[in-house]
């Protein structure tokens, strides 16, 4: 599964690592994502998604009907 939340489609950022020597090397940055289960009242049924924390704050703040719905 890819590393990209399901609800905003945050993915990795590609940066550098750079030593004292100046010497860079590729190395990216992963988004802070979590498998959580998200209930979903139309349905009556938990959907288990793959969130980054800030959705899952978004999600407790305004409810899964109006973050999933639009």
């Amino acid at each position: 599964m890819s590393k990209v939340c399901q609800i905003t489609g945050k993915k990795h950022l590609t940066g550098n690592n750079v030593s004292h020597a100046n010497n860079r090397t590729k190395r990216r940055q992963l988004p802070n994502l979590q498998v959580k289960r998200v209930w979903l009242e139309e349905e009556k049924r938990f959907v288990k998604m793959r969130i980054s924390t800030s959705a899952l704050k978004t999600l407790d703040k305004k409810g899964s009907k109006a973050v999933l719905n639009g």
